[in-house]
């Protein structure tokens, strides 16, 4: 049995087309009439196109800690808060005062 190769990815992929093909796929792998050969073709797309996207994020990422370790008044970073969280103190807010 010989392994296909994965077709190789467009030179002028953003990562905002990218996902937006891996949202594709999503939608297509999702449908019980596609045959076993395209959901594992689509599959290996999608894989391929995550990391990518991986790839992508983290040079992204390296590059906005490099801006910030040059910025000499330097950054506060904290986590960002999930929507939930975000209304519970808001909550918690409104009971104390």
């Amino acid at each position: 049995m010989t392994k296909a190769k994965a077709a190789p990815l467009p030179k002028n992929l953003t990562f905002e087309k990218a996902l937006a093909r891996l949202q594709e796929i999503v939608e297509e792998l999702e449908d019980p009439e596609k045959g076993l050969e395209t959901s594992l073709a689509l599959f290996e797309e999608g894989v391929g196109l995550s990391r990518f996207c991986r790839g992508k994020i983290d040079e992204i990422q390296s590059r906005v800690e490099v801006v910030l370790k040059e910025t000499p008044e330097g950054f506060a970073t904290k986590e960002l808060e999930a929507e939930g969280d975000a209304d519970r103190d808001e909550d918690e807010e409104d009971e104390t005062t």
